[in-house]
C-alpha cells in the first residue's frame, strides 16, 4: 500500500522469554489482507493455533515505536479477532503469543484463515505499507482419531488390484468428463451467474488465454482490488485489456454483474469500451478495448519510468474529456448514472491521450424521481465527497466533488492522498483552499510544467476545482456546466472559505510553517509522490483530511493498491 518495493517478510533480531523462538523470528505480513488455505482436508472438527509477534515496531521511543498494527481474523468467514493489536496481547514487541480455536468445522474439503487490515492504526509510520496483518505460524490439529494410514495386512497382490483398479476409474472419470464438455468443451458456469442474460459479447477461455498468452505475467498491466489486468492480441490483430476478476470474492462476483449491467448499455467517446466477457469455470473476465497510456495516475505520478510528459493543453484536455464523460452519465444517457470511484487510476488515456472512464464495478443508477440514494460506503478515500463519505448520502454531486479532485491532481501533478504535511495531516485539496485564501493559487501549478502554460486558464482550472469540491452539494455544478467553464463559454466563481485571523484553522497554520521553511511554496511540495497501485480501481486506503476513515470486510486486491477501492460493507 503505497509502497510497491516493500518486504512480505519480517524477522526481528531477538526474541524475549519466548518458548520456540524459532518460530516467532520470522513471519508474513501484508499491508492489507493475507489468506491461507487449507486443502483436501478431512471433514470434521479441528483446532487452529495462530502464533503472532511483533517484529516491525519497537518500544525504545525512537520513531520505530510509533506504528501501530490492528487488524481482524476470520476462520471460516467467522471473525475471531476483532481490532487485535499483538504488542498490546503479548504485553510488548519481539514477544510471543498464540492463540487458539476449538471446534473450527470442515465440512467442504477447505479451511480458510483470513487476516485482514480493519481500517486502524497507522498506515506510514513507521514504514509505508506496515499497517496489516501480520502472522508468525499456523497449526491445525484434528479434533478426532485420524486412524492408521499405513498398508500393513494388505498384500502385495491387493495392493496391485488397488492401484489397477484405481487407475481404470480414473481413466473412466476424465473420459466421462471430455464427453459432457466439462474438459475444454461445454461452459461450466458459476452458480451465481447460471441462467443470467449477459447483455454483451462472448468470449470462451482458450480464445482469452490464446489472446494473452495463457495469462502470462509479461502481458500483465495492471493490478486492481479484483484482479489482475492482461494485454492480449485476438485472432483478427485486435488488442484488448482482460480484467480477470476472483471466482471466490462474491463482491467480485457483484461488481462483474454490474459492470457489464452497467457499461454495456453505455456508448461515448469518453468512457472506456467493453467488448464483451467469459463466464467459464472458476473465471469471471472482463474484455475491454486496450488503451495504450494506461491510467492517469501512473501518467501524473507513477514512477520516472511510467510518467508522461503532459504539457497544459493535453491536462485541459484530459479534464475536459473526464467532465463530458460525466455529464454523459448524469444528464445524457438513457440510464442516469452515479460512478461512485472517479479517480485517476480509474481514468485511462488513449494512444492521443484521450481521457476515458473506467471501472464501472461500483456504479449507481440515479432514479430521476429520486433526490438522492442512501447507500453503503464503497469508494477511494480522498476522492469521496463529505456528505456520501459521512452519511451515505449519494447524488451525482458526488461524482462532482471526485472530479474537483482530479482536477487539482491533473493542475498540481501530485495525488491528493500523498500527505504533503504528515504533522498536520496537510493534502493537497486543504493546499489549494489555503492558496486561493492568500491569493496565491498559480503556486498549485505542477513546477514540471516551468512557464509553459496560461495563467488565466490554470486560475481558471483550479477555481473551477475548488467550486466542484464545495463541502455543501448544492453548490457544486452540474457536470454539463462544469465542460462549459472548461470550454470558456461560461464564468466561473469559486467560493471562497476563509478562517479567522484570530483563531485560524490548522490547516492554515501547517501551509503557512511549510511556506515559511521553504525558499519558494513549490519546492516546499516536492515530496516524491508513487503511483496509485494498479490501473483499475485497487487502490489501497489511503487518508483524506475530508473524508472518514471505514473499514472492510472483505479483501481489497492490492493495493495502489494500488489497488483503493472499499467494497460495500
Amino acid at each position: 500500500m503505497g509502497n510497491s518495493a516493500a518486504d512480505y517478510t519480517a524477522k526481528y533480531p531477538y526474541i524475549i522469554n519466548v518458548n520456540e523462538s524459532g518460530l516467532y523470528q520470522t513471519a508474513r505480513l501484508s499491508p492489507w489482507s493475507i489468506r491461507y488455505y487449507g486443502l483436501c482436508m478431512m471433514k470434521g472438527s479441528y483446532k487452529v493455533r495462530l502464533y503472532f509477534a511483533e517484529l516491525q515496531f519497537s518500544d525504545d521511543k525512537t520513531f520505530n515505536s510509533l506504528g501501530k498494527r490492528i487488524f481482524d481474523v476470520s476462520i471460516q468467514d467467522n471473525q475471531v479477532l476483532k481490532d487485535f493489536n499483538i504488542a498490546n496481547e503479548a504485553k510488548g514487541v519481539g514477544k510471543g503469543i498464540y492463540r487458539d480455536f476449538d471446534n473450527v468445522y470442515v465440512s467442504g474439503g477447505t479451511l480458510e484463515i483470513h487476516l485482514y487490515w480493519s481500517g486502524k492504526g497507522t498506515t506510514a509510520i513507521p514504514y509505508t505499507g506496515a499497517c496489516g496483518p501480520l502472522i508468525c505460524g499456523i497449526a491445525v490439529t484434528p479434533n478426532y482419531d485420524v486412524g492408521s494410514t499405513g498398508s500393513a495386512g494388505l498384500s502385495s497382490s491387493a495392493i496391485t488390484g488397488i492401484a489397477v483398479a484405481s487407475g481404470v476409474l480414473i481413466v473412466l472419470i476424465i473420459l466421462v468428463l471430455w464427453l459432457r464438455g466439462f474438459l475444454g468443451g461445454k461452459e461450466v458456469v458459476d452458480p451465481e451467474l447460471r441462467g443470467l442474460d449477459l447483455q454483451t459479447g462472448h468470449f470462451t477461455l482458450r480464445q482469452i488465454k490464446a489472446a494473452t498468452g495463457n495469462f502470462d505475467s509479461m502481458n500483465k498491466i495492471g493490478e486492481g482490488g479484483f484482479g489482475p489486468v492482461y494485454k492480449g492480441t485476438l485472432s483478427d490483430g485486435t488488442i484488448i485489456a482482460v480484467k480477470q476478476l476472483s471466482s471466490r470474492s462474491k463482491q467480485g462476483n457483484r461488481e462483474f454483474l454490474n459492470e457489464i449491467g452497467m457499461i454495456s448499455t453505455l456508448q461515448h467517446a469518453n468512457l472506456v469500451k467493453l467488448y464483451g466477457c467469459c463466464v467459464e469455470g472458476n473465471q469471471l473476465l472482463l474484455v475491454y478495448e486496450y488503451l495504450e497510456n494506461n491510467c492517469l495516475a501512473r501518467a501524473l505520478f507513477g514512477r520516472d519510468d511510467q510518467q508522461i510528459k503532459l504539457d497544459w493543453t493535453t491536462r485541459k484536455k484530459i479534464c475536459l474529456g473526464i467532465a463530458r464523460g460525466l455529464s454523459y452519465l448524469h444528464e445524457e444517457s438513457r440510464l442516469k448514472i452515479v460512478h461512485r470511484d472517479i479517480k485517476a487510476a480509474n481514468v485511462l488515456l488513449d494512444e492521443e491521450l484521450n481521457a476515458k472512464i473506467s471501472d464501472f464495478g461500483l456504479a449507481k443508477l440515479n432514479e430521476e424521481e429520486n433526490t438522492h440514494i442512501s447507500t453503503r460506503i464503497a469508494g477511494t478515500i480522498g476522492y469521496m465527497a463529505p456528505e456520501y463519505a459521512m452519511r451515505g448520502h449519494l447524488t451525482n454531486k458526488a461524482d462532482v466533488y471526485s472530479f474537483g479532485v482530479v482536477a487539482l491532481e491533473i493542475v498540481n501533478g501530485k495525488s491528493n492522498t500523498n500527505c504533503i504535511s504528515k504533522e498536520e495531516s496537510l493534502y493537497l485539496l486543504d493546499w489549494a483552499h489555503v492558496s486561493q485564501e492568500q491569493g496565491n493559487v498559480l503556486e498549485l501549478v505542477d513546477p514540471r510544467l516551468g512557464s509553459c502554460y496560461s495563467k488565466e486558464d490554470a486560475m481558471r482550472m483550479i477555481n473551477l476545482a475548488l467550486l466542484c469540491t464545495n463541502p455543501t452539494p448544492t453548490l457544486r455544478p452540474p457536470m454539463s456546466s462544469v465542460v462549459s467553464m472548461i470550454e470558456g463559454k461560461s464564468a466561473i466563481q469559486a467560493p471562497i472559505i476563509k478562517c479567522t485571523a484570530t483563531n485560524p484553522d490548522p490547516t492554515s497554520r501547517a501551509f503557512e510553517r511549510l511556506a515559511n521553511d521553504s525558499q519558494t511554496s513549490v519546492s516546499t511540495f516536492s515530496e516524491d509522490n508513487h503511483q496509485v497501485p494498479g490501473s483499475t480501481s485497487i487502490e489501497g486506503p489511503w487518508i483524506d483530511s475530508s473524508a472518514a476513515y471505514f473499514t472492510s470486510k472483505d479483501e481489497i486486491l492490492s493495493p495502489s493498491s494500488e489497488t483503493t477501492l472499499l467494497p460495500d460493507f
